[in-house]
């Protein structure tokens, strides 16, 4: 019920057309994925260094972003 409510607050705003689930998910997804390939990579140790924040940053985001509306 909550969720319908926020819902119906957020039409219609420009809010609403900026914070919708669907892209921020890929977005998320695609810095989760990033991440993994950050880790597996053989070239660079900078690239591994930061492969750990990079797919916790991602894995938060996708947590968060999880609860925005359709």
């Amino acid at each position: 019920m909550s969720d319908h409510l926020d819902q119906g607050m957020l039409k219609g705003s420009p809010l609403a057309r900026i914070f919708r689930r669907r892209p921020w998910e890929t977005l998320a997804t695609v810095l989760i994925a990033t991440g993994i390939l950050m880790l597996m990579q053989p070239i660079s140790l900078e690239l591994y260094t930061h492969s750990f924040a990079t797919i916790l940053f991602g894995t938060v985001m996708f947590i968060i972003v999880s609860k925005f509306p359709d």
